[in-house]
């Protein structure tokens, strides 16, 4: 797992897999968007990852941006409390893959993985 990012300047890590993965979702949308990820209460272990699409016009003066080649990243500072220094990885394996959240705040993890307790 390579890392786009150095842990000392990136609240929100990226490993090449995740990047080249949200590059081709990005591209096949047929414009330019950015990625919000942030935490949301439910989920198995209390807290769930959310990430979606959307508008860079929509980033606001508060959010945390992290810039990844040209690609946004963008986060509220509520949900930064729970996701600095969150590993965002990428896997097709047929068992298991996708989208892996490696997050050093979390105490607890459901066993799908989409879900934590801090």
């Amino acid at each position: 797992m390579t890392q786009t990012a150095q842990s000392q300047q990136r609240g929100i890590l990226m490993s090449e897999a995740a990047l080249k993965h949200l590059l081709a979702l990005r591209d096949s949308q047929g414009k330019d968007l950015c990625l919000r990820v942030g935490v949301k209460g439910g989920g198995c272990s209390g807290m769930s990852y959310s990430m979606d699409f959307e508008d860079p016009k929509n980033i606001r003066e508060n959010d945390e941006v992290f810039d990844y080649e040209g690609f946004q990243v963008v986060s509220d500072p509520k949900s930064m409390l729970y996701l600095y220094g969150l590993m965002l990885d990428y896997s097709n394996a047929l068992i298991g893959g996708g989208f892996q959240f490696t997050n050093p705040n979390a105490t607890q993890t459901c066993g799908c993985g989409k879900s934590f307790s801090a």
